[in-house]
């Protein structure tokens, strides 16, 4: 079943993911886990680019958890190749927030190789609790 992004979505980030030989299985196609690490190298740029000039790292002890994380395959990924990555995110909460990532190879422009997602929270790390999201932050997502 594929999902449909939220009318209320905003795209936040977009790159480029080299397809690697080791990223193929033995059925010579890019592996299923290999989509989400795609998409969490996507999500991790995006989120350190926009969380350090707050001072947020990842030794801050707060910044964002992912507690769901969805990926619905379309195509097969193949080597060689590359994987541009849309990140949008949805659904702004006090803590919370959606994101949605789609792909495709930059060879076949509009062709959607896999979709998926995550709910991310922001959290404080030490105390294993979500908290507030820093307003800062909800102007970039929302």
């Amino acid at each position: 079943m594929r999902f449909v992004l939220p009318d209320q979505k905003k795209l936040v980030h977009e790159m480029i993911v080299p397809i690697r030989w080791g990223d193929m299985d033995a059925m010579g196609h890019v592996n299923n886990t290999i989509y989400f690490r795609y998409f969490e190298v996507a999500r991790l740029d995006w989120f350190f680019g926009v969380a350090a000039p707050h001072g947020i790292t990842a030794a801050s002890g707060e910044g964002v958890i992912i507690v769901n994380a969805f990926c619905n395959f379309i195509r097969q990924l193949e080597y060689p190749g590359e994987v541009r990555t849309r990140m949008y995110t949805a659904d702004v909460g006090r803590s919370s927030f959606d994101t949605f990532l789609t792909m495709e190879r930059t060879d076949e422009p509009g062709v959607v190789y896999a979709e998926g997602g995550a709910t991310t929270v922001w959290c404080e790390f030490a105390a294993k609790k979500s908290k507030p999201m820093p307003d800062w932050m909800r102007a970039i997502v929302s």
